[in-house]
């Protein structure tokens, strides 16, 4: 009798093992298609194991769950969609829902891009709409949550290579890249920042104009010097960049007529700096605009090398544009 029941028990576990490895390693014909599962935020494990049931793509989910419980990781599962494919078994399934391997998009900030452009790059990947981003991008209450005091978004968006979840909310997308630039603009710069006697909406706005005048790195401090120059002078910036902001892209070249042109941004215009950035700064030129160099220089002009002839007078830099222009 005894020996029977060992028998009986060893098949039983024998049959269990066996149960448990077809729950687990036979694979399910997902098919070529991708199949894409939301886990939602503030889903509970038990919630999630339900609905990768749901979707056929484990078998037991008590299986899975009490795995869960072993290893911990019921605790520590992570929102967001997932793409199954082909031949995958439970287990497979399982290990990249475990990994937190979700759908993300994607995309690069350039140094000097502009909400026009970081506008239109969001929504090429589609993390952010075009309308939904132009509507948060000057909403009041939604800058003043960020703790943003200028018209807008606008050069405060860091420039770097991103990575966000697909169906992330377009509010959390641009907190991330608020945040980002708050993490560079350390407490030493804010330091520097209130020596100056400056905010951080004007040495923004400075270093935007900055990324959009330098080419050679050397340069950054030089041209910050002569801008601080001016301005301690009275002096318009006369900055081309800045004639058109909100008019057309940074890219087309800039015409006498846009030098003229009446806005609230041209510096050919108005004097001091204009109400907000013009584009997102680097780090460099947002250093630069902390600590210009000590130069008498007043005036610029490109060689269009890259690089510039700076001058301390205006007749020195009338001889510099017609040496440039082969006068």
């Amino acid at each position: 009798m005894l020996y029977n029941i060992k028998i009986i028990s060893i098949a039983l576990s024998f049959l269990f093992v066996v149960y448990l490895l077809a729950q687990m390693f036979v694979p399910t014909n997902i098919g070529t298609d991708a199949i894409e599962v939301e886990i939602p935020e503030g889903a509970s494990f038990r919630e999630a194991m339900d609905i990768l049931q749901g979707k056929n793509l484990i078998r037991d989910k008590n299986i899975f769950i009490i795995l869960g419980r072993l290893t911990g990781m019921d605790r520590k599962i992570r929102a967001g969609y997932y793409a199954f494919w082909g031949y995958m078994s439970p287990y497979q399934v399982y290990k990249r829902f475990s990994e937190g391997r979700i759908i993300e998009f994607e995309v690069t900030i350039n140094e000097g891009d502009s909400l026009l452009e970081i506008k239109q790059k969001l929504a090429s990947k589609k993390i952010i709409t075009q309308e939904i981003f132009d509507r948060l991008s000057t909403d009041k209450d939604f800058l003043k949550s960020l703790n943003i005091d200028a018209p807008s978004l606008e050069g405060y968006l860091y420039p770097d290579t991103y990575k966000f979840p697909k169906g992330a909310k377009a509010s959390n997308v641009i907190k991330i890249m608020v945040n980002r630039l708050r993490q560079q603009y350390t407490d030493d710069l804010k330091e520097r920042m209130r020596e100056i006697g400056w905010n951080e909406n004007e040495v923004l706005t400075l270093a935007s104009i900055i990324e959009r005048e330098a080419v050679v790195e050397k340069e950054r401090a030089i041209i910050s010097g002569v801008y601080h120059n001016r301005l301690k002078a009275g002096m318009p910036l006369q900055a081309d960049p800045t004639a058109v902001y909100g008019i057309k892209s940074y890219k087309e070249k800039i015409y006498r007529k846009d030098l003229l042109r009446p806005t609230a941004y041209n510096t050919y215009i108005v004097k001091g700096l204009p109400p907000g950035p013009i584009a997102s700064p680097s780090i460099q030129s947002i250093r630069a605009a902390l600590y210009p160099a000590n130069i008498p220089y007043y005036y610029f002009v490109s060689r269009n090398d890259g690089t510039h002839i700076f001058s301390k007078t205006l007749a020195e830099h009338n001889r510099a544009i017609r040496l440039v222009q082969g006068g």
